[in-house]
Parts: C-alpha cells; sequence; structure tokens
C-alpha cells in the first residue's frame, strides 16, 4: 500500500477511532481523524482525502451530514459509513446519499480493510474462481471477452467522450438519456442496485455497463438467471459445497459468490427466487460471506449485487412471495428500463445497430438499411416483447429481404399483428364489478344503459388503480387481477390515458 493514499476517519469515541487509524495505518496509509462533524468539515476545508471513514451518529450531527457536504461541493472523496448493527435503514439511507459503502457494529477488521481497499479502486489479489455451470448468461473472467450480447439496449452513441458501455445504450431519448446518466453516477459505488424492466428491454445489458464504468471492471462480471435454477440445486450453486458434502460432490466446487470474487454478481429474474432461498440470499449480502454445503467456517465475499427483473416486486412483497427485508436490501439504488413503445423516437437507431451487427457476423458489406416506410411502419407496433422482438424481426426481415433495403413486405407485420400486440385480449375475463349490498339496491335507480354505467365504473376503478400504483400499468393491473395485456386493451377501450391519473 502507498501512503498516497490519505484517509480521514470520524468518530467520537476515541477507543474506536484509535483502532481504525492503527489498522489503516498499518496498511501504509495516511490518515488523520475527528471526532465530530465540525472537526472533519474543518480538517476537509485544510486538504483532500483519498476517503472518508465516518460513524453515522455524530455529537453534533450524523455521518449524512458529511455525505451531503461531500456531494453539495463536489468533493472527490469517497465515503464509508459505520452504523450500528441491524439498522438497515440508516445503511440504506446513507448509500441513496451517495456513501460507496458501509459497515455495521462491531466491524470486522478484515471487512473493514477489504472496504476500504475497494473505495480506493484497488482490490485484493483473487484468483478468478470458475464459473460455476449455473451461471447461464456468460460468466466473463477478468481474462476473457465479454459474450456478444443483443442490441437490447440500442446502437452506439456519437460522442467519443462516453464510455463504450455506455455507447451501447443507444437513443437520444430523455429516458435513455437519464439511464446512462444514472449508471454514471452509481458506478463508482457499492449500493446495491435494482434494474427494472419488461422482458426484452435490456436489463443485462445496462447490468454490464453499470460493471465496466465502475472500479470493477477488471474483475470478473457473473450473471445468473435466478429462475433457470432448480430449486435443489440453489444452495450448492450460489454458495457452492466441500468435497463429500453429498452424494457425487467429488470435489471443492465455488459457488456464484466466489466466482464473483471482486467483482460485481448480477441476479436476473430475482424475483423467481423461493423464499428459503431468499432468507439464506438476505443473510450473505448483511455479513458479506458464505458458507459452502459441508463447511464450518464462513469465507468472506467481496461483491457488488445488481439484481433484475420483469416483475413488480413491491406488489410481490405484498403478496407474501418476497421478502420485504430482501428488497429493500436490494433495492437501494432503481435504474428503471424503459419499454421500446415509451421511446419510439430512438427505433431508428436502434434498428441501425442491430443491421450493422447482423451484417457482421454474416460479413456482408454494406450493411442493410431499412426503407423509410419500413421503419415508419414498425414505429406504429406496439413490441410487447421490446428490443428483443424487435432484433428477431430483423434478422427475419434480412433473410427475406436478400437486398441491401429492407422494405415494408418484408417485414411480416400485418394488421393482425398491431392487433395482436397492443388491443385484442382473447383470453380477456370480464371485469370484476363488485355488486351493491343487498340493502342498498333499492335505493340505487336502475340505469337506463347498463353497458354505459358498467364501462362507467370499471372507468373509475381503473384510473384510481393507475394513480395508487403511479400510472404502472402492470402493477394496476395484478391489483385488479388483470394481466398487462388485459389492463391495455381496457384502457384502449375506454379511452384511459396515463395522464389522468394525475402521476406523470
Amino acid at each position: 500500500m502507498s501512503a498516497t493514499f490519505s484517509l480521514l476517519v470520524v468518530d467520537d469515541e476515541p477507543d474506536l477511532r484509535t483502532l481504525y487509524e492503527l489498522t489503516l495505518l498499518r496498511e501504509g496509509f495516511d490518515v488523520d481523524s475527528a471526532g465530530s462533524v465540525a472537526e472533519a468539515l474543518a480538517r476537509l476545508a485544510e486538504r483532500t482525502y483519498s476517503a472518508v471513514i465516518t460513524d453515522m451518529r455524530l455529537p453534533d450531527g450524523s455521518g449524512l451530514d458529511l455525505l451531503h457536504h461531500l456531494e453539495a461541493q463536489g468533493r472527490p472523496e469517497k465515503a464509508i459509513v459505520i452504523t450500528a448493527y441491524g439498522s438497515a435503514e440508516n445503511a440504506v439511507e446513507a448509500l441513496k446519499a451517495g456513501a460507496f459503502d458501509y459497515l455495521t457494529k462491531p466491524v470486522d477488521l478484515r471487512q473493514f480493510r477489504s472496504v476500504v481497499v475497494s473505495a480506493l479502486g484497488r482490490s485484493p489479489a483473487v484468483a478468478a474462481a470458475p464459473a460455476p455451470k449455473g451461471a447461464n448468461k456468460g460468466a466473463d473472467s477478468r481474462s476473457g471477452a465479454p459474450r456478444p450480447q443483443p442490441a437490447e439496449a440500442g446502437a452506439a452513441a456519437a460522442a467519443s467522450t462516453v464510455h463504450p458501455a455506455l455507447q451501447r445504450l443507444a437513443g437520444a431519448s430523455p429516458a435513455m438519456q437519464q439511464v446512462r446518466s444514472l449508471i454514471e453516477r452509481v458506478a463508482r459505488g457499492m449500493a446495491p442496485v435494482m434494474v427494472c424492466g419488461e422482458s426484452g428491454t435490456g436489463k443485462e445489458l445496462v447490468a454490464r455497463a453499470l460493471h465496466e464504468v465502475s472500479s470493477r471492471a477488471d474483475q470478473p462480471f457473473i450473471a445468473v438467471n435466478c429462475g433457470a435454477i432448480p430449486e435443489h440445486l440453489l444452495e450448492a450453486e450460489f454458495f457452492g459445497y466441500r468435497k463429500g458434502a453429498f452424494t457425487g460432490a467429488n470435489e471443492d466446487r465455488a459457488g456464484f459468490f466466489q466466482a464473483a470474487q471482486g467483482g460485481t454478481l448480477f441476479l436476473d429474474e430475482i424475483g423467481d427466487l423461493p423464499l428459503a432461498m431468499q432468507s439464506k440470499l438476505l443473510r450473505a449480502i448483511q455479513e458479506r460471506s458464505v458458507r459452502q454445503i459441508g463447511a464450518v467456517a464462513e469465507q468472506p465475499v467481496n461483491v457488488r449485487i445488481v439484481s433484475a427483473t420483469h416483475k413488480d416486486l413491491a406488489v410481490e412483497v405484498q403478496a407474501g412471495r418476497f421478502r420485504q427485508d430482501l428488497y429493500y436490501r436490494l433495492n437501494v439504488i432503481q435504474v428503471r428500463i424503459p419499454p421500446l413503445r415509451e421511446r419510439v423516437d430512438d427505433l431508428g437507431l436502434i434498428c441501425a445497430a442491430v443491421l450493422q451487427r447482423i451484417a457482421h457476423d454474416a460479413g456482408v458489406s454494406p450493411a442493410p438499411r431499412l426503407a423509410p416506410a419500413a421503419l415508419e411502419h414498425l414505429s406504429r407496433y406496439g413490441f410487447p416483447g421490446n428490443v428483443r422482438e424487435l432484433e428477431n424481426l430483423l434478422y427475419r426481415a434480412v433473410t427475406l429481404a436478400g437486398a441491401e433495403v429492407i422494405e415494408r413486405d418484408d417485414l411480416g407485420l400485418g394488421d393482425e399483428a398491431f392487433a395482436d400486440s397492443e388491443w385484442q385480449a382473447l383470453d380477456a375475463a370480464p371485469a370484476a364489478v363488485p355488486a351493491p349490498p343487498p340493502a342498498e339496491a333499492a335505493q340505487v335507480p336502475l340505469p337506463a344503459d347498463l353497458v354505459a354505467y358498467l364501462d362507467a365504473v370499471e372507468r373509475e376503478l381503473i384510473v384510481r388503480a393507475l394513480a395508487v400504483h403511479r400510472s404502472n400499468r402492470t402493477a394496476a393491473g395484478s391489483a385488479l387481477g388483470l394481466s398487462l395485456r388485459q389492463m391495455r386493451y381496457r384502457m384502449a377501450r375506454l379511452g384511459i390515458n396515463p395522464g389522468e391519473t394525475g402521476v406523470e
């Protein structure tokens, strides 16, 4: 370690402050200390540090005051917050306020050193563990090249100053600009990130971009599809096992956490994990350690958790299918990827990127392009499968066209496709309208137009549900017992616009 790294330790307990100082001095760091917010601010006014390590509770304020100061002043210091044991709310609040990471008391000094080293952009020498067989989406080691990804979030941005990983998230729409900006802001920390979006929007591509922009870029990125692993294998795949732990365990095997050591663990479709495994995952995240099946001692792990789901986990929590405490641990920072129908202006860029990659894979030059009529036709389609569906559609169109220009008829999208993608709901069940109590039935005048009356009642209920769930059609439909497809059909039939809910 080099003394060029300077640290400021802030704690009002002299014994703990001395312990932290001695630990860091032994590692070769230049260390200053403070016992209060005022003293820490005075130190920060005198010099710039590599990182600030602060207790949450201080005599004249809190560690959050220091975090807000660092953010407001645009200071470069990474912040590490120390909270009381079990104070999950404080930890989440600190991460949202910009802390790189947090530790809980009593502080484990080995973990303390690991977090500090990670905050400074240095990683302990850790041999890359072989990726477990369940890491089904292409686990990358430090030396391996990333697996080619579908263009699920679009084409390259033009600006040369943008990180290459962010260039793959194409689009000039405000929604995609916000996604790229958020990734840049949160990449520097350790806060867990939840990537939300419908199937096919490019959640893994966003997770990879977050990893590649961060200081962990040269460490492993392990992608796991939680819904693709048999339930009885989950613990072994996540935490690994020791030789002889069970029949067939002929050798020691690392799990996903060990394989991702020093890097990023991407848990795709986290909502599909059974409750029993959710409890074990929560402990691993809280304790930053895992115990292999058949082992006695736990192993410390240093991984950043990025999760993704197409479900509304808040609804899953209410239904008892997802643990509330795990939800709060994972959902510290949320990145929402808009569906393709909400950023139609980006369609041209995305199509160009997909066609360029198709041409590259096939060794064809120049790349095929869409005729204006074909692009206009695509812009009117609902794309229920999002960019993944667009990619498959373009592959088919290139094959059918057999020419440099793809015409409208090559797309294979007739009028029936437009109706089925957005408005038809052949499997829709009639909306459940609660019957009035028998005592009130005689007092309510019979409607002159029963259909119009029922439509008005249905319309009111849907608008209320959308308002409660902030215009999230999936969550609102779930609350009413409807699928997303049924919600779309009813909103179209009743002329309901999301703006009517009062939520932009």
